[in-house]
């Protein structure tokens, strides 16, 4: 099956590019990364913390059934401008990764009245190569797919 979610990540370089085209509205596809009923969700994670605002704080944190926790991130909102960009930084907690620069940008593809296409474009930025390298092994680029689809069903519910 193919990925809708692309996944770029060019030689020699501290970044990754990620781009994604939803058959949803601009408007759905924002509140889909900044309410945090819609976010759980999708992400399959516990948002403890999500303040859309310059300066701002987030925190999801994810665990198994017995409710031990398996994956903890956090960050600060650096941008934050309504159906365009979040700027925000990215820390796994109690990893060796750095903190990462992600920079989303959303975008309207089409407007019609039987048709809401919309775009994500994120660039995450990496303190080296070998931690953007390292990510990359992991199961990343499957994962941001299939969670990228689940947000599509479940936006496509909420229309």
């Amino acid at each position: 099956m193919e990925r809708k979610t692309k996944v770029h990540a060019e030689d020699g370089k501290q970044e990754i590019l990620i781009t994604r085209e939803f058959d949803i509205p601009l408007e759905l596809l924002f509140k889909a990364y900044t309410e945090p009923e819609i976010v759980e969700q999708w992400m399959g994670t516990k948002v403890l913390k999500l303040e859309n605002k310059k300066h701002g704080g987030w925190q999801f944190e994810t665990t198994d059934p017995q409710g031990n926790v398996v994956f903890r991130a956090n960050g600060t909102i650096h941008e934050f401008v309504p159906n365009e960009k979040i700027t925000r930084t990215f820390e796994m907690e109690n990893t060796s990764f750095p903190v990462q620069l992600e920079f989303l940008e959303f975008k309207k593809i089409t407007d019609d009245s039987d048709s809401h296409r919309s775009k994500l474009s994120m660039q995450i930025i990496f303190r080296s190569v070998a931690y953007r390298d390292q990510l990359l092994q992991m199961p990343f680029a499957l994962g941001i797919n299939m969670a990228h689809n689940r947000l599509q069903n479940l936006v496509n519910k909420l229309k």
